[in-house]
């Protein structure tokens, strides 16, 4: 059964209560307050005596990747790819006067690239500029989604217009392949291309090669150059941004200017190399220079000229047969004209 009360008697009620919870509030604040202080000495204490050098290698691989990037002859390994499904970086070269006046805030968001186009283009580079880039989206992302194979494309075709990169598709996707460590996508290097192509994959790569040739652009990684899987960490992760995560790759463009639309000003230059990896350069075999001169042994005659020595004190051999008589029977003969003439 409920009682309604008078008006008056709620507004007492509401008075008593007032009290209360300041009470309440004050006592908490009470308790809290030597915890807070406790907590916040600790941090404090640990901030202090921290031994900074343990986070040397976090810093030092930032360090690193930016001296590799800024580094105008930089090692070939340390640019290469370093492992299945991550490309390799490259040197930025010198920042042309036409970007100097720029401001980096245009490189945030992302920003979807131009359509690729290949005018004027002789059927020879047409056909070479699908099979590599084909090769490049079957060996990099062959169990991807199709955004994910359009996500690859899209890298290497950013890469052909940025000037840290070959201006040619095969170019850019065998580039470093002469090395047997310098690759800038991993499978120009580690053998992968001895494997044969499954024909439906291959199929489903190169129809996804000629719609980004043909000008299709996979806006959502916008101006990405460089890309790496869950698996592996690369040394140049931190140095860009990260533009979007599709299947199993993350996408990334360089900071700065560098990652603006007005960066990717290389027009494609043609005259294709051939498709697959070049070759590679093999260390000449030294010569040995000698003090003193070697004879060298006469020329060999030839085979019909040489005669056996016959061994001394040796029994000579019988004179051949002659051809032209048969050899004489050693049948008796008185047997000879016995028995049946043989069929």
């Amino acid at each position: 059964m409920t009682i309604a009360l008078h008006p008056s008697e709620r507004a007492a009620r509401r008075r008593l209560r007032g009290p209360a919870r300041r009470r309440a509030w004050y006592q908490a604040a009470r308790i809290a307050a030597p915890i807070v202080a406790a907590i916040a000495g600790v941090v404090f204490a640990t901030l202090t005596l921290f031994d900074w050098h343990t986070a040397a290698p976090t810093s030092r691989s930032f360090l690193s990747s930016a001296v590799i990037l800024a580094s105008t002859n930089p090692d070939p390994a340390a640019l290469a790819s370093p492992g299945d499904g991550t490309t390799g970086t490259a040197p930025l070269p010198p920042l042309p006067p036409a970007l100097r006046g720029l401001s980096d805030a245009r490189s945030t968001g992302v920003v979807p690239a131009r359509p690729f186009a290949m005018r004027g283009a002789a059927v020879q580079d047409r056909t070479r500029a699908l099979e590599c880039l084909a090769a490049a989206i079957y060996y990099e992302a062959a169990s991807e989604s199709d955004e994910g194979q359009r996500a690859v494309a899209q890298v290497v075709l950013n890469r052909v217009r940025h000037p840290a990169f070959p201006a040619t598709v095969c170019g850019v996707v065998y580039q470093g392949a002469e090395r047997a460590s310098g690759c800038q996508f991993s499978f120009a290097c580690d053998g992968a291309m001895a494997r044969v192509p499954a024909p439906a994959a291959w199929a489903r790569a190169t129809h996804t090669a000629a719609a980004a040739l043909a000008g299709y652009v996979f806006a959502p990684v916008g101006l990405a150059t460089h890309y790496h899987t869950y698996a592996v960490t690369p040394v140049w992760n931190r140095s860009l941004v990260m533009t979007d995560a599709i299947g199993a790759h993350f996408f990334h463009r360089w900071k700065g200017v560098w990652g603006t639309s007005a960066a990717f000003h290389q027009a494609y230059a043609g005259h294709e190399p051939i498709p697959g990896p070049p070759s590679r350069n093999v260390d000449p075999v030294p010569v040995i220079a000698l003090n003193r001169a070697v004879a060298v042994a006469p020329p060999l005659a030839a085979a019909s000229d040489v005669q056996p020595r016959p061994a001394e004190n040796a029994t000579p051999l019988p004179p051949p047969p002659s051809q032209d008589t048969l050899p004489e029977s050693q049948i008796l003969d008185r047997w000879k004209d016995s028995g049946t003439p043989l069929r």
